[in-house]
């Protein structure tokens, strides 16, 4: 055989690897609505920069006549490539070859994917659609399963890793992605379990879809499991570039920083009166956010799920911030165990990437009952707590109105090692709202009174006596808690001061071999 023999030979085999499991395959993942493993790569990176590896891998299996049928590539595709001319790893798992299902070579094909953006120090993109592991293979797979996660486990805080679910995850399946720092899925073609409903049926007697099990709502909404909702795979991998554009390669780079044409003293005259005459009214606190963030731009995180607290990234003056933001507009701001969770685990991802967090505080307190005293809010308050305490990135904080108890102290005080807190003439930072506070330190004297209009009237007197003393920024001011007190208009300016007087800071934790987080 000549060389350009061999070349052609070359030249089919690449063809072959490109067809996976085969037109007919392709045709039926197509009519189901979902692309194609390397059609998602394509739509992902830049034009042309993609750089496959391991085509030509495949499986070693001989059991039940598995050496029968090979497919090159073996089910997953992998390489690198960039996303706004910055290099990403990336791997797509083929369900047209056996399913996506996961084998012993395709486990190492994703671990040397994943090496490889170690030693590169550049984000990892796994793109989930598989029926789980290999039947056939046995032990084999699931060691392959242990290896991904092994190294999930390595690079977390080292390199970003997003994981899009483009069809099934289920079983040990499902624990790669839970490593990783984002998930995406799809509305209508993605699911994660680690028991399907048959298996439920038989255990437990409960009769559920795979939607209700573990759909896109479901892990939106209620489980927390999954970042973004998508209706389109198209979406989820443009949202995934936009995600990208916020984030430094790895942890040892700084915030990403682009051109700012938003001016930086840009006014807003509209935030002197966002905030209610009445302190239980609600306002979304999204509304403030855009106001002050570059080009009215922000990537909400977790947008379906705990609500009642609001976290994202955005840019002021060109640089990366993350956002953490109490929710009036849904149960009132109030923290509970889900928005406890869903912050923290924000804060400490953009504490580990160098990503600098901004923090708008309207929080009531802590969500009183049973059910959340059953659940463990005191360890899911304290997880947000620590990530705060932990965290040594730039830190500023604006108290917009409510600051109450508890909640004051774990949203980003200055006694969490808080850089700049500010607040607005609106604040209210005490122990307590008036009139709990009237009713523990009056009760007595109140039951004291018979005439009810005069114990209305005393009531009224003392909770004025209460709204002058404490509810209000001044007071945490006057002891240094609060930096300065803020014209509302102004609060992009004041932050982007903030925020570039902070680019030098450096702090250290105390030595240790790492902290024990209240799991």
């Amino acid at each position: 055989m000549n060389n350009q023999d061999k070349i052609r030979k070359l030249i089919e085999l690449r063809n072959e690897a490109r067809m996976g499991g085969g037109e007919a395959r392709i045709n039926r993942q197509h009519e189901q609505g979902k692309m194609t493993a390397r059609e998602r790569i394509e739509m992902l990176l830049d034009e042309g920069s993609f750089e496959e590896l391991d085509m030509f891998v495949t499986h070693r299996c001989t059991n039940f006549g598995m050496e029968k049928t090979k497919f090159k590539g073996d089910g997953v595709v992998i390489g690198h490539g960039t996303i706004d001319g910055r290099v990403v790893y990336v791997y797509a798992q083929d369900f047209t070859v056996f399913g996506g299902s996961l084998s012993e070579t395709m486990a190492q094909k994703i671990c040397k994917v994943m090496d490889m953006a170690m030693k590169a120090g550049a984000p990892v993109i796994g793109i989930n659609d598989s029926g789980g592991a290999r039947i056939q293979e046995g032990v084999t797979a699931l060691a392959g399963y242990a290896e991904i996660f092994e190294r999930n486990i390595l690079a977390s805080g080292v390199v970003p890793q997003i994981s899009a679910i483009f069809g099934p995850c289920a079983g040990g399946a499902v624990y790669s992605p839970a490593l990783t720092d984002f998930i995406m899925m799809t509305e209508e073609n993605s699911y994660m379990f680690v028991t399907g409903p048959k298996v439920v049926k038989t255990v437990t007697g409960e009769t559920i879809t795979v939607n209700d099990l573990g759909g896109a709502n479901v892990h939106s909404s209620k489980s927390g499991v999954s970042h973004f909702k998508v209706e389109s795979e198209e979406e989820g991998l443009m949202m995934i570039r936009k995600l990208i554009s916020y984030l430094p390669q790895n942890n040892f780079e700084e915030a990403p920083m682009i051109e700012c044409t938003d001016p930086i003293d840009r006014l807003d005259e509209e935030l002197n009166t966002i905030i209610p005459p009445n302190p239980n009214m609600p306002y979304d606190v999204k509304d403030i956010i855009y106001s002050i963030v570059d080009d009215n731009e922000f990537l909400e995180i977790h947008q379906n799920y705990a609500r009642n607290i609001v976290v994202g990234f955005s840019r002021l003056a060109g640089q990366s911030i993350g956002i953490i933001a109490n929710q009036p507009n849904f149960l009132a701001g109030v923290l509970d165990c889900d928005a406890s969770r869903k912050a923290a685990r924000f804060i400490r991802f953009c504490d580990a990437f160098n990503i600098p967090l901004l923090t708008l505080v309207d929080v009531p307190g802590f969500l009183p009952g049973s059910g959340q005293e059953y659940a463990g809010i005191i360890n899911h308050g304290a997880k947000l707590m620590f990530a705060y305490g932990e965290a040594t990135v730039p830190k500023v904080t604006v108290t917009l109105r409510k600051s109450y108890g508890g909640a004051h102290c774990v949203m980003s005080s200055k006694q969490l090692r808080g850089d700049f807190n500010y607040a607005w003439p609106s604040a209210e930072i005490a122990v307590m709202g008036a009139k709990g506070a009237i009713e523990v330190l009056e009760g007595k004297n109140v039951r004291k009174i018979e005439d009810e209009q005069e114990r209305l009237d005393y009531i009224q007197k003392k909770t004025d006596e209460y709204d002058n003393a404490f509810a209000n920024p001044y007071q945490a001011a006057s002891y240094g808690y609060i930096d300065d007190v803020i014209e509302p208009r102004n609060t992009r300016f004041r932050l982007i001061r903030a925020f570039q007087s902070l680019q030098t800071k450096k702090v250290t934790n105390p030595l240790k071999k790492h902290s024990n987080i209240p799991l």
